[in-house]
């Protein structure tokens, strides 16, 4: 039918409303790229994320914070890890799918808005504990449901998803029961939560999972660590919004998005390329498997470890500001010491477990930095917030330096590379 082009040569076919659920969605190929839908849909993980940094910072910062963070974090990671897969089989945004990328993004988005509550209930509405477990719920639900039509006669996959569901039903009560708890009792209900999910996830194994497009794959995990890159510099602006402009936040700013342009360096430089690489020359279940350990497990510590950098970077940014009566020689100490030190450490050693798991790279560098890291952490709260914040630029920036150097052959190779 002619659709508004009538004398233009311009002709747009109307697809048939009556054909199954199934054959109004579109397998996606080999060198398929990430959709707009996706990342409409990734916006809702940006507010999440930046939800649980303004959670863990309330002043003062304690251990505690950081611990429900970090299960925080792990269960927003496994909302958005089976949209992954799930685009990954099917285009996000054709046919049935859309619709179902945009209602899983509602839930989403209602689940972040209950993170404030995530542990503590505010008295005057809804049960925030109870209102997070139902939306993270509904989140799995519609992915299950969706995968399962997508699978259309995939024995394999259909039988996969069966052995999903006890994962996902276990994970999902549990966190409804520990939103009617308080204290240990429930942050060791929501720690079972997680494990339920991942572990059930990993023990069921890998076959029958499909994984059509390493270009697509590891395009979205990419995408998400600059969207986790994006939130560590929202924490820098964010901390200091309230607070007269001066030379310390000047400098303090301009650290902090060195840190992150670093962390971005080192990901994106090579890292990614030659992870896609390697994905796309695995070939059946050992794909999938590098595609469960490498992206969907071992992002998580690489996603965590940025949070936590935010958080410490937010808080310097605070110091330096004269927020709460601080001076210039005030240091960092504790908990968000340790988040802003120990989070760029965590990201050092998962970075070097993904780039094991894909090209069987072992850079003892970055392990050796992230040990140096956290040997001097400590010292660090002996001197002022800012010259930690110096001190932490400048080993990363070191490392980049150093790495340029050492592998300029091999990296010119690898971004100058013909696609396969």
């Amino acid at each position: 039918m002619d659709f508004f082009g009538r004398g233009r040569g311009l002709r747009v076919t109307i697809p048939a409303m009556n054909k199954p659920l199934r054959s109004r969605m579109e397998r996606v190929s080999e060198r398929a790229s990430a959709t707009n839908l996706e990342l409409f849909f990734d916006l809702v993980f940006v507010f999440a994320l930046t939800q649980v940094t303004a959670l863990m910072a309330e002043s003062p910062v304690k251990w505690d914070a950081l611990l429900r963070g970090a299960l925080l974090l792990s269960v927003i990671w496994w909302s958005w890890i089976g949209y992954s897969w799930l685009s990954n089989l099917v285009k996000a945004d054709e046919g049935l799918a859309r619709m179902a990328m945009l209602t899983a993004m509602a839930a989403m988005f209602l689940l972040a808005l209950a993170i404030p509550e995530a542990f503590q209930d505010i008295s005057g509405g809804l049960d925030g504990p109870l209102v997070l477990a139902f939306c993270y719920l509904a989140v799995r639900v519609v992915h299950i449901w969706l995968f399962w039509i997508a699978a259309n006669d995939d024995a394999e996959l259909r039988a996969q998803l069966v052995r999903f569901v006890p994962s996902m039903v276990a994970g999902t009560t549990l966190l409804a029961v520990a939103s009617q708890l308080t204290g240990a009792a429930q942050i060791a209900v929501w720690a079972a939560a997680v494990v339920a999910d991942y572990g059930g996830t990993m023990l069921i194994g890998t076959k029958g999972w499909r994984l059509s497009s390493a270009k697509h794959f590891t395009e979205r995990y990419g995408l998400i660590i600059m969207i986790a890159l994006g939130e560590s510099i929202v924490a820098i602006g964010v901390g200091v919004t309230h607070l007269a402009i001066s030379w310390p936040i000047i400098l303090a700013a301009m650290l902090g998005l060195a840190i992150a342009s670093a962390l971005w360096w080192s990901y994106f430089d090579t890292h990614v390329l030659a992870a896609e690489q390697a994905l796309a020359e695995a070939r059946g279940n050992e794909r999938v498997r590098m595609g469960q350990i490498a992206f969907t497990y071992l992002h998580l510590p690489l996603l965590i470890g940025i949070v936590m950098l935010a958080l410490g970077l937010k808080k310097v940014l605070n110091y330096v500001g004269g927020e709460d009566g601080h001076t210039l020689t005030d240091p960092l100490y504790g908990p968000a010491l340790w988040a802003m030190y120990g989070g760029v450490a965590l990201f050092m050693f998962a970075y070097v477990a993904v780039g094991w798991r894909t090209t069987r790279n072992f850079k003892v560098q970055r392990v050796i930095l992230g040990v140096v890291l956290l040997a001097v952490a400590p010292l660090m709260s002996y001197l002022p917030a800012l010259a930690s914040l110096g001190l932490l630029t400048a080993l990363l920036l070191a490392l980049i330096i150093y790495e340029w150097f050492k592998y300029h052959d091999l990296r010119e190779e690898i971004r100058h590379a013909e696609p396969s």
